[in-house]
């Protein structure tokens, strides 16, 4: 596995984001369209989820993403875009890898700390990584199109409609080039819930198929089957998906650092595989754009060799 860097980078990633500076007021936004349950909590979203990001829960996920698209992405310098990436985080992982990465982000406080994060990068990675302040539905009009990847990575699970941003992932990718989703798995809903030993919650989600309960802010949740359906109506197909923690999501203690490269193996292992793959917290599918739009057939649904 590319990295894993060891949980010794979580608490460098936490030093160069810890100290943000208050941002300068931004030009106002114009509106997403239709409800987003961010920027109705944005500043409960944007502290919860920089507390996560800079947790090793948090390094889990973006090694094992970074693993994914290595795997796929051509061996030569792509041009990237990563919507909804304003941590900055995944951003710096591709740019040491030699991509070109341009992040777009709605959120002030976010786009702060990646700045932050890209600033103790060595010069030849910080310049590689760009960031652009805006709603990721109108991309295509902000940043341009012709990407060889575009990512949008826990983004789809505030926006009670994904079907402008999956527009807009669309028309941002080249032919032949990949699109990135990761998203959090509806099929394994109940599952943190339960192994925490909340059982009312995870009773409740189960039959609700939904998170409920005051430890939860308002999301959404897909299936790989159904996003993967979405994405191929818009000639965009998916080519493969891994699971993206299976066996480290529930627990609340940190593990120890000389542990970090175990766990990161399991979970990619876990991730390749049913059927651990499908009781994964998140799922990462990676999909394809084809030269003319239009309806391919089904996306994948066997498991993939390990």
């Amino acid at each position: 596995m590319p990295g894993p860097e060891s949980s010794t980078e979580v608490s460098r990633v936490r030093a160069a984001t810890g100290s943000a500076k208050k941002p300068p007021p931004a030009p106002r936004s114009a509106a997403r369209p239709g409800e987003n349950t961010w920027t109705d909590f944005a500043d409960a979203r944007a502290r919860a989820y920089l507390d996560h990001a800079q947790s090793v829960r948090g390094e889990v996920r973006f090694q094992l993403v970074t693993r994914a698209l290595t795997r796929i992405l051509p061996r030569r310098p792509c041009r990237v875009v990563d919507i909804g990436g304003g941590f900055g985080r995944q951003a710096v992982l591709l740019a040491r890898a030699g991509h070109s990465v341009v992040v777009l982000d709605n959120d002030q406080t976010l786009l702060q700390a990646a700045t932050d994060q890209v600033a103790a990068e060595e010069p030849e990675v910080a310049r590689r990584v760009s960031l652009v302040q805006g709603a990721g539905e109108q991309a295509p009009e902000l940043v341009g199109t012709g990407f060889d990847l575009v990512c949008c990575h826990s983004v789809l699970l505030y926006l009670a409609d994904p079907g402008p941003m999956l527009n807009a992932l669309a028309r941002l990718v080249r032919p032949g080039g990949l699109v990135s989703v990761l998203t959090v798995n509806r099929d394994s809903l109940a599952i943190r819930d339960g192994l925490q030993a909340d059982w009312r919650g995870a009773l409740t989600t189960l039959l609700e198929s939904s998170e409920r309960g005051g430890r939860y802010l308002p999301t959404r949740a897909d299936t790989p089957l159904e996003l993967g359906r979405r994405l191929t109506r818009l000639g965009v197909l998916p080519v493969e998906w891994y699971g993206v923690r299976v066996f480290s999501d529930h627990r609340l203690s940190e593990p120890p650092p000389e542990e970090f490269a175990d766990l990161c193996e399991l979970e990619w292992q876990a991730g390749l595989r049913d059927p651990y793959r499908q009781f994964a917290r998140l799922f990462h599918l990676v999909a394809r754009r084809e030269p003319e739009s239009g309806l391919r057939g089904e996306p994948l649904e066997p498991p993939l060799a390990p």
